[in-house]
């Protein structure tokens, strides 16, 4: 037999991944991708409570899908592509539309503020890039460190936050806005713990890689 090509391999993946997927954890990370095009229409439609609360619901499921998966020994190869697929959706949809919603802000420190969130889909896009190349080399991505866990909780409270009490589109901002200068530091933390998670993944990255080219000589 000959040498299996990059998409030979990356087919097997995919092919090997199907075989006990239809598991709780798996149909709670699919739920989250089929509930981000609802959020993106009530969040662009000004809906912003039911927005928050489709966000909530879907932060709850990545909370205790992988609890229910541990518990019950329901780990699959489909998950561990499955749940961070959502992780990433997910923020790059958030942060699509509050590019957008900044962009239209009557304030100009915000509208030039809004470029900050293109680095949060940068960085998932290469996580998504960077997840695809590593599939093609029969290597199954690394699951989520301490770092990718911290960078996510952080997101997913920052973006939260912004939805309930940001100026313009927060649901509660008749009650309390947030001044722009706490608001626009808030987002530039989330970016530098995003970055660092990133970068955490780029030793075992190299390490990992490294032992395949070996195994393949």
């Amino acid at each position: 037999m000959g040498k299996l090509t990059s998409v030979d391999t990356l087919k097997a993946q995919f092919e090997d991944m199907g075989k006990d997927a239809w598991t709780i954890p798996n149909l709670l990370s699919l739920l989250r991708i089929i509930a981000i095009p609802f959020f993106v229409y009530f969040f662009v439609t000004k809906k912003y409570l039911i927005a928050v609360i489709i966000i909530f619901i879907s932060g709850m499921t990545d909370l205790f899908d992988g609890k229910i998966a541990r518990h019950f020994n329901q780990i699959s190869k489909l998950g561990k592509l499955l749940d961070p697929a959502a992780d990433k959706l997910t923020q790059i949809a958030v942060t699509i539309v509050y590019f957008n919603e900044f962009r239209q802000s009557e304030d100009k420190a915000l509208r030039m503020f809004s470029y900050v969130f293109l680095l949060f889909i940068l960085k998932e896009l290469a996580m998504i890039v960077g997840s695809f190349i590593l599939l093609s080399m029969d290597i199954v991505p690394q699951a989520a460190i301490i770092y990718g866990k911290v960078a996510t909780v952080t997101f997913y409270l920052v973006m939260g936050f912004l939805m309930l009490f940001a100026p313009s589109f927060g649901a509660f901002s008749k009650f309390f806005t947030l001044p722009s200068w706490l608001l626009m530091t808030l987002v530039i933390i989330t970016a530098i713990i995003t970055f660092v998670a990133l970068f955490s993944y780029v030793p075992d990255l190299v390490k990992r890689i490294k032992a395949r080219k070996a195994e393949e000589k």
